[in-house]
């Protein structure tokens, strides 16, 4: 889902729950009558807003982010000589030697050994292209 629309389904769940949470604080009656059947419909819908935004924070932040992490770590630990790696910094090469938490690539054909920590290894493969500015 791309990012535009996903911020917009958030902007309609969140005007919803706000929506909700004001009309239950509204007063239930104003002529006097027993209203205690309304307290507990009230408190739901006081509570109701709350339990949806955090279901939607769960959904649409939580679970896909550590989806995320979870398959970097992966892709982390499958690491082994020969794979051609791309890091954070931008830095391209070929892994030579795996120790623990320490890779060592070399970047060009002066074969340049650079030593770096698994973390900030970012893809395995090709490096990835940037898309065009629009």
């Amino acid at each position: 889902m791309k990012l535009k629309t996903l911020a917009r389904v958030l902007c309609v769940l969140m005007a919803l729950a706000l929506f909700l949470a004001l009309s239950g604080c509204a007063p239930a009656s104003t002529d006097g009558t027993d209203s205690s059947g309304s307290t507990t419909s009230s408190l739901l819908t006081m509570v109701l807003p709350i339990l949806l935004i955090i279901v939607v924070f769960y959904f649409f932040m939580i679970r896909p982010e550590s989806k995320k992490k979870k398959k970097l770590a992966e892709m982390r630990s499958s690491l082994s000589v020969g794979d051609k790696i791309t890091t954070i910094g931008g830095m391209v090469g070929k892994v030579v030697s795996i120790k623990d938490d320490l890779i060592t690539f070399e970047t060009s054909e002066d074969r340049v050994r650079v030593e770096v920590t698994k973390w900030a290894v970012s893809t395995i493969g090709k490096p990835a292209t940037e898309e065009p500015a629009k």
